[in-house]
């Protein structure tokens, strides 16, 4: 089931998506996405989606991102692709270089996500090397402490996808990624997100990234180096991981640092994001 966050008549709101995708079906009783990820039930969606009441048009409202306003930062893997670590290994110093046995965490903060279709401010003024990043995002959806990983999957409410979009002279000049990662437009998100019930697990599903029509990331997610069920339980063993929490498990080669010579965005690029079974994530750099 695709649950989505939209506007129509000047109102932001969450429905469901009927199964022939063309409409629209409004969950009046959740005020956002926050509060139905904690409160629903798969089951009451479906009662939703049958009655079908007041259903308007896909076509006829704005999409926007799943999860407008985060109520956390998001959970960010760097480096979760073995073709990745090649592709960028000369980028880095060479006490980056040595075998990573552990996930590598970082933090990305988020004001509001950038909505399907949304531009992303290339922050063009103290950003050189504007890149992208096809990511597959995990929706926590009830707390997870001290979960086991066979345990993992009953946590999941679903996935999206998200664009790391990322200042790389940002991020290589500060030795961490935070400020690189963080800038106001740098997490385009969406369209929509997938109940976990729709993918089987983990996830084996086709990732890919476009830039202007030419394919530049083309992977799959069944070659996450640390997978879902590791990065969740490992999480949870020391943090609370709330309901609503959002974790980006990282991108695959082909972004434009790994390019010889390196090829980064420009005004009036189209990046386009696209997940197997999940859909498509297209934005505008301004």
């Amino acid at each position: 089931m695709k649950i989505l966050t939209y506007e129509y008549q000047n109102k932001e709101q969450v429905g469901i998506l009927t199964e022939d995708g063309k409409y629209v079906v409004p969950a009046f009783m959740y005020a956002d996405m926050q509060q139905l990820i904690k409160h629903v039930a798969l089951g009451e969606l479906a009662g939703i989606v049958a009655g079908g009441e007041n259903k308007v048009a896909l076509t006829d409202v704005k999409l926007l991102a799943p999860i407008p306003e985060p109520a956390q930062d998001l959970i960010c893997l760097g480096i979760n692709y073995q073709e990745h670590d090649t592709e960028i290994a000369h980028s880095f110093g060479k006490e980056q270089l040595k075998k990573r046995n552990v996930p590598i965490y970082f933090s990305k903060r988020v004001n509001r996500a950038v909505d399907p279709d949304g531009f992303i401010d290339g922050h063009f003024n103290i950003v050189d090397s504007l890149d992208y990043e096809s990511e597959l995002a995990v929706v926590i959806g009830k707390d997870a402490k001290n979960v086991s990983e066979e345990d993992v999957q009953d946590y999941i409410f679903g996935y999206t996808i998200v664009n790391d979009v990322s200042a790389r002279n940002v991020q290589t000049a500060y030795k961490q990624w935070y400020f690189g990662k963080s800038m106001d437009d740098f997490t385009p998100m969406g369209p929509w997100i997938v109940t976990a019930d729709e993918i089987s697990f983990p996830p084996k599903l086709d990732i890919s990234c476009s830039v202007n029509g030419e394919l530049r990331q083309n992977s799959n997610t069944r070659l996450l180096v640390h997978g879902i069920a590791h990065i969740i339980s490992e999480l949870s063993q020391g943090m609370t991981l709330q309901a609503g929490t959002i974790i980006v498990t990282g991108t695959p080669g082909g972004v434009g640092m790994g390019m010889k010579p390196p090829c980064f965005l420009q005004p009036g690029d189209v990046v386009t994001c696209a997940i197997e079974k999940i859909g498509k994530l297209t934005n505008i750099v301004k």
